[in-house]
């Protein structure tokens, strides 16, 4: 089981669909080789230095956390069904409202608008909010999807130039 890195206080929470198999076997988030959000976190400046999956708890020294919104682990996130994502995305709202990060990273469009019974979503900051808390579509970091490393780099830098906007 991988569990959550999350506390009050964080700038975002970045929020996966599901762990893989790697992840689940490890107890990591974003754990397998291909993936890609520990060197995108890094080059777009939310880290210092480039976590590796094992280091996942050091996320909150730079008030950042993860989360996901379904436990079950799958070889791929479409094997996820849209009642798992609707009912993850309930059990999200719960974890918002409690600890109200500045912003929930959603990594991916299509679990977002599942998620949330959304329609068209773009990337980037959405009109929905969660009490305090913004709400941000990000592509995912999976090795499966196609987007190129600098696109990925690129979408979170922007959401972390956002923060250092607002002085978080």
């Amino acid at each position: 089981m991988v569990k959550d890195i999350i506390d009050t206080g964080l700038r975002v929470l970045f929020c996966g669909i599901n762990p893989g198999l790697s992840s689940s076997s490890l107890g990591y988030p974003f754990a397998h080789p291909a993936n890609r959000f520990w060197k995108v976190l890094h080059l777009s400046g939310f880290t210092e230095r480039q976590l590796k999956p094992e280091e996942a708890e050091q996320m909150l020294e730079f008030r950042c956390g993860v989360t996901k919104l379904v436990e079950r682990p799958t070889v791929q996130a479409t094997e996820v069904s849209v009642q798992e994502l609707r009912s993850g995305g309930r059990e999200l709202l719960t974890k918002i409202e409690e600890y109200q990060p500045a912003v929930l990273a959603v990594l991916g469009k299509q679990a977002f608008e599942r998620a949330f019974n959304q329609r068209g979503a773009q990337w980037g900051k959405q009109d929905v909010r969660i009490g305090v808390t913004q709400v941000w579509v990000l592509p995912n970091p999976s090795g499966l999807n196609r987007a190129s490393l600098e696109k990925l780099v690129e979408a979170y830098r922007e959401l972390n130039e956002a923060l250092v906007a607002r002085g978080l």
